[in-house]
């Protein structure tokens, strides 16, 4: 344990080192000044973040400055703020424990204090700094174990959310973001878009290749999809099986129209081979499109299954192509 000793009086610095050292404190830093003490202990070191002091005793009447403003500024340092600090004084009087109480300081003792007494005191301001060192170790590993729990969490509330296969949002969160963003839209009358992709022929590719190389080429579909989206509010998500869906919103029918074209030329850019197409020898998607301004008589559901009908009429007319559904009545806004 190390202890610091701050004293002028040569004969009471050593009267208490003697004493702490025939029971056994052998660690002691002995200083004549406050000035020397903050040298020897790095109080003034700017990258100063640990110190290994268990015990300061402090005398009240130093050359540079009184001990009382020493503990005062020691008390309010973040590295030494957790030391004990014992004032000792020569005179026992009731407005200087007071001060030093007040400064910051754990004890007071006067001069010249009894071998039993020193060591009482001694022993239970080092006592108390192993308890506020177990503590401070328990606090700091609550704080780790709080941390990792609160990164759990986060990591469980993205896997609750998240598609394991692709990466992209699921079913779950495609629900939550298409009624919270609908209701934005609603209250903002501003366009809201969804479309629906379904990669073409899906159940030939793996029938004939294989399910692992079935999830090989949605996971592609799904970063190529993924990557012609250029904003942050847009969504993709996958919708089930081989099926996609994006919601777009703040945007209308020409713009819900470029971000197909978009997807359909990402996925051209793969080149995945599908033999067992009908429509190309390569991996081709179908989308629905449905384009509205959100009003009271539709709900977000009914926007879906315009854009799930416009992906039928899609595959219907040869699939690898964009459909715009119809809109409802009444609704004003006007396809391209």
């Amino acid at each position: 344990m190390s202890i610091l000793i701050v004293d002028d009086s040569i004969i009471s610095r050593t009267f208490i080192a003697d004493l702490l050292n025939e029971v056994g404190y052998a660690d002691l830093i002995l200083c004549d000044s406050v000035e020397e003490a903050y040298q020897e202990i790095g109080f003034n070191e700017p990258d100063k973040t640990e110190t290994d002091l268990d015990l300061i005793l402090l005398d009240v009447n130093l050359p540079d400055k009184s001990g009382i403003d020493a503990c005062r500024e020691l008390s309010g340092h973040e590295v030494f703020c957790d030391v004990p600090i014992i004032i000792i004084s020569g005179v026992d009087y009731l407005e200087g424990m007071d001060a030093a109480f007040s400064a910051g300081a754990t004890d007071y003792i006067t001069k010249p204090p009894s071998h039993t007494e020193l060591l009482v005191r001694v022993r239970s301001a080092l006592r108390l700094k192993t308890e506020m060192n177990r503590r401070k170790a328990r606090e700091e590993d609550l704080l780790v174990l709080n941390e990792r729990l609160a990164e759990l969490n986060r990591e469980l509330e993205r896997l609750t959310i998240t598609d394991t296969l692709t990466s992209l949002a699921n079913r779950r969160y495609f629900n939550e973001f298409l009624n919270r963003e609908w209701l934005r839209e609603l209250r903002e009358r501003k366009p809201f878009s969804v479309l629906m992709i379904d990669i073409d022929h899906f159940k030939n590719f793996n029938d004939h290749y294989g399910h692992l190389e079935g999830d090989i080429c949605l996971q592609k579909v799904a970063w190529a999809l993924q990557g012609a989206l250029c904003r942050a509010g847009d969504m993709l998500a996958r919708y089930g099986g081989e099926e996609f869906v994006a919601v777009l919103p703040n945007t209308d029918v020409h713009g819900a129209a470029e971000l197909a074209a978009a997807f359909h030329a990402r996925v051209r850019e793969l080149a995945l081979p599908h033999a067992e197409s009908p429509v190309s020898p390569l991996v081709t998607i179908s989308i629905g499109i449905a384009s509205v301004v959100p009003n009271q008589s539709l709900s977000p559901s009914q926007v879906v299954a315009m854009a799930d009908g416009a992906l039928y009429r899609a595959k219907q007319s040869g699939r690898n192509q964009s459909v715009i559904a119809d809109l409802p009545a009444g609704d004003k806004q006007t396809p391209g």
